[in-house]
């Protein structure tokens, strides 16, 4: 699974915005906000990753256990999935 092309990160002090860009914001005229964590999530999804790498990857930066870096990732990823920021 990965982002969807079309989308930029910018960061706003502290925090990250995600908007459409190009064509893909005639359908999408949201703006989502990210904490630092949530744009660690979204960078390693510019690059195709299964869910089981972007546990590992989260496990790795932040040294939580598993069953928290798998549970915040799931509704991370559903969040995207309603959005329609994921490819595949």
């Amino acid at each position: 699974m990965k982002i969807k092309d079309g989308f930029m990160l910018r960061q706003f002090g502290d925090d990250y915005i995600v908007v459409a860009v190009g064509d893909g914001s005639e359908d999408f005229n949201k703006l989502i906000t990210l904490n630092s964590v949530g744009e660690f999530i979204y960078t390693q999804l510019k690059k195709d990753m299964t869910k089981e790498e972007l546990t590992e990857a989260v496990i790795d930066k932040y040294e939580v256990e598993r069953s928290v870096a798998e549970r915040d990732i799931d509704v991370f990823l559903e969040n995207l999935e309603k959005a329609g920021l994921l490819d595949g």
